[in-house]
């Protein structure tokens, strides 16, 4: 019985549609040196060319009887044949693997077989895939033909069928080999532990340590208790070492490590140890612009502020005084256990020149020094041991005028003669006196003519204000307008003239200037006599004022007691203010 249209209509709506490229069974009929003849239901056989049927390695993948995909080229090629493709069938299977690989995110295996730009062309099952340069490994390759023509596995991370384009990375599946095994690692240390490594990298900030899949990150700050300024100090790479885990980071996976840590924290029971005041050794091990460091013990440094390495100088430069690795003598100032810090300094161990002063040296004392500088405000003298005492400028002369000319006629270097008025050792200052040499001419004149007594002189000055009037040769008397007359002098011009002679009864004495008050108007109003025992007061006053003056003074203990306020500013600006030479 014939078959019906119908049947045919039925069976064609079953049948694979026989389109180029279609994948269709086949059965090997029979195998030739040059062909594989296959069946694969169609008007007649197809001849495939044998090589299509060698693997990899030249190996025949047929015999008779095998039921193989193939690919339709052609399925008329005018001559009554079919032709048919082994090889095109199967890269259709290898795309169809790699896309199911990239998929499921599977690993695949295949042949670097050659360098492109920016990277390298890998082979798998006859399709050519990209490896960019930056995913062939977790490092940068140094020696790119060192991969080459070797099998790898890898990922598939892109696949575009459309543009015949597959991109696969080498470093996917180390990372994911290495994430595996940090993984284990970590299961396997928790924080205290002591474990040992290898030294993988040397950076600034640290070192790299390899614990067996795991990089773990040994601060620079936990090497060594001391100071170091780069890791190579102490470590280099390949050597093998014993740390110990500070923390760790599972889900970063970061393990920070310390090294310092596995022995005993030197600075414990640091005051104990090292108490203030107490002298000790120790080796330079830094020199900077504000002092050196000095290693007193392993992983114990202290600091010698500039301040705290001359006694006379106090800037000096610290380069001058040590140099590294020099071991010197130093005395502990203070301990600060919980910032780790510890003062030191190198003066406190020699003689201190100003208690030394003191001990030779009395108030109201002759010393001889030379001039080591001039300012504004007073002289310095150079003194035994290297130090310097101030003559500030209202002890140089009796009144201002005179210790103006005196500080225009001294030079720098000039050797003078001076009394000490106080040694204050702890500020490290020495008060001296030049006027105090000889006796105060005012205090001479007051011994004979006490405080409302009578005087007469000649006018010497005169301005709106005030007359000045000359009693004897160096004593001067003050007027003031006010003082003139009962009545309101706006102007003394008007009343007095240079060269007049004044009657006028003294009021007292104008330290700042050294000059005699004056006053006109009290004389009028009540001329009192004179005291009958002025000379006694007299004296008393100019011994207690003019003391020294060409006599030795009884040797006492030296004044240690505080300079006032305003001295001890100007002091200051010995070694901050500006100086000039006279």
């Amino acid at each position: 019985m014939g078959v019906t249209f119908e049947q045919l209509f039925e069976q064609s709506l079953t049948e694979t549609p026989m389109l180029p490229g279609t994948i269709i069974s086949a059965t090997i009929e029979g195998i030739t040196d040059k062909f594989v003849i296959v069946d694969a239901g169609l008007k007649s056989e197809s001849y495939i060319p044998v090589e299509q049927f060698y693997d990899e390695s030249g190996r025949l993948e047929a015999k008779v009887g095998d039921e193989v995909k193939v690919a339709l080229e052609v399925l008329e090629d005018g001559f009554g044949s079919t032709r048919l493709s082994r090889e095109r069938a199967k890269r259709l299977e290898s795309w169809s693997h790699l896309e199911h690989a990239h998929e499921k995110k599977e690993t695949i295996r295949g042949v670097i077989v050659g360098r492109v730009k920016g990277g390298f062309t890998v082979e798998i099952n006859k399709v050519r895939a990209f490896l960019p340069g930056s995913l062939v490994d977790v490092k940068p390759i140094r020696d790119p033909e060192a991969f080459e023509n070797k099998e790898f596995e890898f990922k598939v991370i892109k696949v575009d069928p459309k543009r015949n384009n597959i991109v696969v990375s080498r470093r996917a599946v180390l990372e994911a080999e290495n994430n595996v095994e940090r993984a284990a690692v970590l299961e396997n240390i928790n924080e205290g532990d002591e474990v040992k490594g290898i030294v993988k990298n040397l950076t600034d900030y640290g070192a790299f340590i390899d614990l067996g899949g795991v990089d773990g990150l040994l601060h620079i700050t936990d090497m060594s208790w001391k100071r170091i300024k780069h890791p190579s100090e102490i470590l280099t790479i390949g050597d093998e070492i014993k740390v110990k885990v500070l923390k760790i980071d599972r889900d970063n996976v970061r393990v920070s490590l310390g090294l310092k840590q596995l022995g005993g924290d030197p600075w414990h029971a640091i005051s104990d140890r090292y108490p203030v005041n107490s002298k000790l050794s120790g080796r330079v091990t830094n020199i900077t612009d504000y002092g050196c460091f000095v290693e007193i013990e392993e992983g114990i440094e202290g600091l010698v502020h500039v301040s705290e390495m001359d006694w006379t100088n106090k800037n000096v430069n610290p380069n001058k005084v040590v140099h590294l690795g020099q071991e010197v003598e130093v005395m502990v100032l203070d301990v600060d256990a919980e910032r780790r810090r510890i003062s030191l300094g190198i003066k406190q161990c020699t003689s201190n020149p100003w208690a030394a002063f003191a001990e030779n040296h009395d108030k109201n004392e002759h010393v001889k020094g030379k001039i080591k500088s001039i300012t504004d405000f007073g002289i310095f003298l150079e003194l035994d041991g290297g130090i310097d005492g101030l003559i500030y400028l209202s002890d140089i002369a009796w009144n201002e005028a005179e210790a103006q000319e005196a500080l225009r006629k001294y030079q720098k270097g000039d050797e003078l003669e001076a009394i000490i008025l106080a040694i204050d050792v702890e500020r490290e200052r020495i008060a001296l006196g030049l006027k105090q040499l000889a006796e105060d001419p005012v205090s001479k004149y007051l011994a004979s003519h006490e405080k409302g007594s009578i005087v007469s002189g000649k006018v010497t000055e005169v301005d709106q204000k005030q007359v000045i009037i000359e009693l004897e040769e160096g004593i001067q008397g003050v007027l003031k307008a006010s003082d003139i007359a009962a009545e309101k002098v706006e102007d003394a011009r008007t009343k007095l003239q240079v060269g007049d002679t004044v009657e006028a009864k003294i009021m007292g004495t104008d330290r700042k200037t050294n000059m005699i008050s004056l006053s006109i108007k009290a004389k009028d109003g009540k001329a009192a006599a004179p005291s009958s025992t002025p000379a006694k007061k007299g004296a008393k006053a100019a011994a207690s004022a003019g003391a020294g003056a060409g006599a030795t003074p009884k040797k006492k203990k030296a004044d240690t007691s505080p300079l006032k306020t305003t001295l001890g500013d100007l002091f200051n600006m010995n070694g901050n203010g500006d100086e000039k030479d006279s």
